[in-house]
């Protein structure tokens, strides 16, 4: 009849003098009465309380286990404080974990837009497309991934570097306020070391890894972007031109990488870069010109508001990619499928500036600026697939095979002592005539150099 009747704030006291109480007796009955089942507890709650606290019922429902009792009842203020001391500190862990991990992520997101990694991934497609060309027949991947680290650390620190001395500028342009040395979110001299730091561990990576050649082209491109072409766009429109040999020099560089040399089939892809950059800059500052006004750039189309002038220089220089199909053929560096596609793809190109030229609109400016994005990837994939194994020394060694069989046919038989024996010698060592008209479109690249067989 106790147990039937017993209430939730008997109950309670029940708990509270069990707690304080030492004998087994009361030991004995508290266990009998806190084992029943919860059922039978709230069935015999009288009416007053139809809905117990939730603290009470809570209560009630931890006293259900005898292990949970005695655990709660043996319990110390010291084993509180301990375990009170344990959650601080893993709480102060795991705060400086996230403020380390944020750290990282604001610096690394800042590093990959001072370097302008999409531009510097470009830069390393054409010099890893340049190191494939020079290679032959065996391609070394490890000196591939070499030069491709080098030249995307070089790529960096040059855009990085181009980013400081423009941070004034880049602050009054729509497309550039947001970059992280305008908008605050990195100081300049923490820029400027992360730029000296990964300009000189690609070129000496470049140095160690391949040649002094390779290394000596990846700092003098840096230097020609960083101190020549970037303040040359505040002062001139030929900056454009100065920015074009800079896209230039780094599939020359991947082929030197592979070869240790600069040879006359090493310049077509460096004539590509070159000449396609001309319309797909030109394109761009067309589009851009009110920015370019407002940043304080000399660009081409700040004095040319009708376009006539921008677009005529993008139409010429896509026409100068007609003939490289058919020298890349003619030189012996790609099949004849190449000299095909290659014309087709700068006849599309070509017409897209064509349509710009007749009709200088925003919308066929932007039509010609994504024909440029679409022809590099284009041209150099096809080269790639249609390359010739070996091609820079078999065609030295056939000129040079050629030349000699001409000059041993004109040879009389008049004088058969030593000394006609040695002046043929010195004429089969000779070096082939070159033809200089024959690569009159590339003035400003060096004249190609001969292996001669042994």
């Amino acid at each position: 009849m106790w147990r039937s009747s017993l209430s939730f704030s008997s109950a309670r006291k029940l708990l509270s003098s069990s707690s304080s109480s030492s004998s087994s007796s009361t030991h004995h009955s508290f266990y009998s009465v806190a084992t029943r089942p919860l059922q039978s507890l709230s069935a015999a709650a009288p009416p007053s309380h139809p809905n117990p606290p939730v603290a009470a019922t809570s209560g009630v429902g931890l006293i259900g286990r005898a292990d949970g009792v005695r655990g709660f009842a043996s319990s110390s203020p010291a084993a509180v404080a301990a375990a009170a001391a344990a959650f601080d500190v893993s709480a102060l862990a795991s705060s400086r974990a996230r403020d380390a991990v944020d750290l990282a992520r604001h610096y690394g997101r800042c590093y990959w837009e001072l370097s302008k990694a999409r531009l510097s991934l470009l830069v390393v497609a054409t010099s890893g497309t340049g190191f494939v060309l020079g290679s032959g027949s065996a391609v070394d991947i490890p000196g591939l991934c070499w030069t491709c680290g080098g030249t995307m650390m070089v790529a960096a620190a040059a855009n990085s570097l181009n980013q400081v001395f423009e941070i004034n500028n880049d602050a009054k342009m729509k497309r550039t306020k947001q970059r992280p040395l305008p908008s605050g979110r990195i100081s300049v001299p923490h820029a400027v070391a992360w730029a000296s730091s990964v300009g000189v561990v690609g070129t000496a990576l470049l140095a160690y890894q391949t040649n002094a050649l390779a290394a000596g082209f990846a700092a003098s491109n840096l230097i020609l972007y960083a101190f020549v072409y970037t303040p040359l766009k505040q002062i001139h429109p030929v900056n454009t031109w100065v920015g074009a040999i800079v896209g230039a020099i780094p599939p020359l560089l991947g082929w030197v990488a592979a070869s240790g040399e600069i040879s006359l089939n090493s310049i077509i892809l460096p004539a590509a870069l070159y000449f396609w950059q001309i319309p797909h800059f030109m394109a761009l500052a067309h589009l851009c010109r009110n920015d370019y006004a407002a940043g304080g750039f000399k660009m081409l189309s700040l004095g040319d508001a009708l376009g006539q002038r921008t677009s005529l220089v993008a139409l010429r220089n896509c026409l100068y990619l007609v003939p490289l199909g058919y020298l890349a053929y003619d030189w012996g560096l790609a099949t004849g499928w190449f000299c095909l596609e290659s014309t087709l793809l700068t006849l599309a190109i070509s017409a897209t500036a064509f349509s710009f030229y007749r009709d200088r609109t925003m919308q066929k400016a932007r039509r010609m600026f994504h024909a440029s994005l679409l022809y590099l990837p284009v041209f150099m994939s096809g080269l790639l697939f249609h390359r010739v194994s070996d091609n820079h020394q078999d065609l030295s060694e056939s000129r040079s095979l050629k030349y000699n069989e001409l000059s041993s046919s004109l040879e009389t038989p008049l004088e058969e002592n030593g000394s006609s024996k040695r002046k043929k010698s010195a004429r089969t060592q000779a070096r082939p005539p070159v033809a200089y008209a024959s690569y009159a479109p590339f003035p400003f690249l060096p004249a190609p150099s001969y292996t001669v067989p042994h």
